[in-house]
This record gives structure tokens, C-alpha cells and sequence, in this order.
């Protein structure tokens, strides 16, 4: 099947999305990430690109890119292939890390980017893995402490000029209870995403810290339970698979 043309902003602002290929995770270890956070900011220097938010998780990544005068795909190609060679070299395997092209989406409008930044950050909290302030591999805590790799200078500015004011906002709107009743169709910036049972399983190996030979000790623990529907990509009749109990139990636990 051949592939669509890629739209073209034109702003040269995009929405970038990468995943693992065949849904794989693409980052398996604290330094996986740091690697990935390395190698943007290197090329950052080579091609003058700004990122003006991103989230790392475990088996894809969103950014809002500022190509400048950088073509897209010039950069991501760049990015990918780079961070593919270390993860290949380092767990000697071979192949292709990413699914596909990396997707993208114009942006070119203030209202989108506003509501695209928020879609970004609760990435981790749609996921059930942290509060949008505690997790570590987002941009979210560079808007209130000091940059690492962003440009927050222009989705500040949507929030105020006075800098403090401005990310007193910016807080306030990217709070998830507001962001769950605000009239923003996300769907328009969502990826479709279905995870095996094994990807589950990896999930709550490595985020909840159990051994997965030992997860249906915990069929019991109504807090973990709901934790883990929470996780994206999984659903109610997996996770009673994955510890072992009957459906109708689990339906019970979310309705007492």
C-alpha cells in the first residue's frame, strides 16, 4: 500500500509522534530515556530546531517540534535513526526500533497548540503511571522550574506576559479534572493504541514493581486493580486475565 504525502505546516510547527515497532517498547531503562533526551538536544545544536513540549513513555513519544527552516523530515530522520543504532548496539538486536514513518500533525494555531500541550503532559496520567507534576520524562516540570531542553517561551506566552502569572495558568489548565470536562475534542490528537497482554504485563512489571510471576497474588488489591484499567491501551477483561480472576468480580470491585 503506498504511503499518503506528508501535510506540511505552515508554520513548520508539527506534532510529532513516534512508536515502537509491532507496539515494542522503545524504552526498556532509566537510561533509555536519557539517551533519547541526549540526542535531541544534539541535534538541536546541529539542525536550530525548537521543542516546545514533550512525553516519553515506554513505547512511543509525542513532541511539538518548531522545525524553523529545518525540513521535518530531515530531523526526525536524524533523531530516529540515531537513537535506533544505540538501542540496537546496546540489546543487540537488529531491525527497525519505530513503527513506520513518524507521524505528524500541523500545528498552526494558538487554540491547538494550548489544548495539544495539556493532550501531551497527561499522556502519564491517562496512563495511570504518575501525576502529571511527579513524572520524570516529560517537559511538564520545565514551564515551572528551570529549562532543560525546551523553548516554553511560546505556550508560556498563551498563559500571560508576566512570567509567574503565566505559569500559575498554565497549572491550572493542565489540571486533569479540568481537562476532563473542558470541551476540546481530543480525539484529534489521540493514537489509537491496543496493547497485547505481555505489553500489560511489562507495564506493571516495571511501573508498579511486580514480579510478574507474583501479579495474581494481588487479584485482591482493589487499589492496584484500578490503577492498572487506567493504563492505556489495556481493558477490564485483560486485566482479569492477567490476574486471574473472573470478570464479573472485577466489575463488582469498580461498582462498591
Amino acid at each position: 500500500m503506498p504511503r499518503t504525502n506528508r501535510i506540511y505546516s505552515k508554520t513548520n510547527v508539527y506534532h510529532i509522534i513516534v512508536r515502537g515497532n509491532n507496539k515494542q517498547r522503545i524504552f526498556l531503562n532509566t537510561r533509555d530515556f536519557e539517551n533519547f533526551i541526549k540526542i535531541l538536544k544534539k541535534y538541536k545544536e546541529k539542525y536550530n530546531y525548537s521543542i516546545y513540549c514533550y512525553i516519553l513513555m515506554i513505547n512511543h513519544v509525542h513532541m511539538i517540534i518548531d522545525a524553523k527552516n529545518e525540513d521535518i523530515s530531515t530531523i526526525m530522520h536524524s533523531i530516529n535513526q540515531a537513537y535506533s543504532s544505540f538501542f540496537n548496539k546496546k540489546y543487540k538486536k537488529c531491525g527497525h526500533v519505530f513503527q513506520d514513518r513518524f507521524k505528524s500533525k500541523a500545528v498552526e494555531n494558538s487554540n491547538y497548540l494550548l489544548n495539544l500541550q495539556r493532550y501531551i503532559h497527561l499522556n502519564c496520567v491517562k496512563a495511570g503511571i504518575a501525576k502529571i507534576n511527579e513524572y520524570r520524562w516529560s517537559s511538564y516540570n520545565e514551564f515551572i522550574n528551570k529549562n532543560k531542553i525546551c523553548d516554553t517561551t511560546i505556550i508560556l506566552k498563551l498563559f500571560g506576559n508576566d512570567k509567574k502569572e503565566a505559569i500559575k495558568n498554565f497549572i491550572i489548565f493542565n489540571n486533569k479534572e479540568n481537562f476532563e470536562h473542558d470541551e476540546q475534542n481530543v480525539s484529534e490528537f489521540e493514537i489509537k493504541v491496543k496493547l497485547t497482554d505481555e505489553e500489560v504485563i511489562d507495564i506493571i512489571e516495571n511501573i508498579f514493581k511486580i514480579k510478574r510471576e507474583e501479579i495474581k497474588k494481588y487479584n485482591k488489591n482493589k487499589e492496584l486493580l484500578c490503577k492498572c484499567i487506567k493504563i492505556k491501551g489495556a481493558n477490564k477483561t485483560q486485566i482479569a486475565r492477567i490476574f486471574g480472576i473472573d470478570k464479573r468480580k472485577l466489575d463488582k470491585i469498580f461498582i462498591n
